[in-house]
């Protein structure tokens, strides 16, 4: 599996399995396929709800622990000082782990500051491996940068064919900041597992849309988070190492883009306020 090395020397597994929206029920046996179907890396988070279960599914694998990349998040209400000191520890309690290899600022609001400051000791204790935040805007991350201790290590952000982000990657990533992707697959938006220009750069390669989604993102050399439940898209989603895209096909991709997001803008003030107000049980 091809990585992408952080700041700090800590190797990421360029394609990871996400956990988002995976009914509890449904999570272990999730976790335990995509290991099988050779993901190393795991990314969860507080507000999915199913910490636990992705800990039951990585013990059920029968991996050792070592061998994989295990990322949560900390959910609003938490970003705080106190907030993930407290909160992080019920995480480690429930996925059964002694530390994680990243912990991630879910949302760019609350206090920040006093979060990241946790997240720095955390840290240097050894029970983070790397730190980052996720849907920070690029002046929000360089500013976190600037005024702390430790820069973020990654930034998880929205990226798909029709908000392809190039500005924001190259600027992160010479920033240091390696960049995660979510959503490539834009939770099927626009009829993008139909699009023609996509299904046509996938046939000459003899792979599928969501094939040649991952592969234009790895050669950017983009960390990306992709989602399933059924172990044969599993197989598929981790199969894009054995072709290359020509610069005509990245050109086609390009003009994909819609410049917005396809779920919602984190700058809307509504957004913040229900955030703000979003009461997730049991975190």
């Amino acid at each position: 599996m091809q990585t992408v090395s952080l700041t700090n020397g800590v190797q990421v597994p360029i394609l990871g399995f996400g956990v988002f929206q995976i009914p509890q029920e449904e999570t272990a046996q999730a976790v335990k396929a995509a290991i099988q179907a050779g993901y190393r890396h795991i990314d969860t988070a507080q507000s999915y709800l199913n910490e636990r279960e992705v800990g039951q599914g990585i013990t059920e694998s029968g991996i050792d622990r070592q061998e994989l990349f295990v990322t949560t998040k900390i959910w609003v209400h938490n970003v705080s000082y106190d907030g993930v000191m407290k909160s992080f520890q019920e995480s480690l309690e429930r996925l059964g782990l002694d530390y994680v290899d990243l912990l991630l600022i879910h949302q760019p609001y609350n206090d920040v500051y006093g979060a990241w400051r946790a997240m720095e000791e955390l840290q240097e204790s050894g029970k983070i491996r790397a730190i980052g935040i996720s849907n920070f805007t690029v002046d929000r991350a360089v500013d976190l940068a600037e005024f702390n201790k430790i820069a973020p290590q990654v930034n998880q952000i929205e990226i798909n064919p029709f908000q392809q982000q190039s500005d924001s990657i190259k600027t992160l990533q010479d920033e240091g900041i390696a960049v995660e992707a979510w959503a490539p697959f834009a939770e099927g938006k626009n009829g993008i597992f139909k699009n023609p220009v996509l299904k046509s750069i996938g046939d000459k390669y003899q792979k599928s849309i969501a094939q040649v989604i991952i592969r234009r993102l790895v050669e950017q050399d983009v960390i990306v988070l992709a989602k399933s439940v059924k172990p044969e898209r599993m197989a598929e989603n981790i199969d894009v190492f054995d072709f290359q895209l020509s610069n005509e096909d990245k050109a086609q991709i390009a003009k994909l883009e819609l410049g917005a997001s396809q779920f919602f803008s984190h700058a809307d003030p509504s957004m913040v306020k229900w955030m703000a107000n979003r009461k997730v049980e049991g975190i």
